[in-house]
């Protein structure tokens, strides 16, 4: 298992795993409060990528359950046919 350090193959401190595979099977079958005292704290951070570009509006609980009839009546998902009545409200303003 690679670590930042290096890109050699190491064993997990604890399971003595060399795969992330191997690592999720040991903690499948044992308990960590068996290894609690072999344990530290650690920090890191987590890169969510890049923001959303989809803006969310809110619509009445009624209207929504109107929509998501119509967009199962289509066979599609309510958030598409409201992107597809969107675009094409906007189409016409526009003209």
């Amino acid at each position: 298992m690679p670590n930042e350090e290096n890109t050699e193959i190491t064993r997990s401190s604890i399971s003595n795993a060399t795969s992330y595979e191997e690592i999720g099977e040991f903690w499948d079958e044992h308990d960590t409060a068996d290894y609690w005292d072999q344990t530290y704290p650690v920090e890191f951070t987590i890169n969510l990528g890049p923001k959303s570009k989809v803006t969310y509006y809110g619509i009445d609980k009624s209207l929504s359950e109107k929509i998501r009839a119509v967009a199962e009546s289509r066979g599609m998902s309510a958030e598409n046919l409201l992107n597809l009545w969107v675009q094409e409200k906007l189409q016409e303003e526009m003209v």
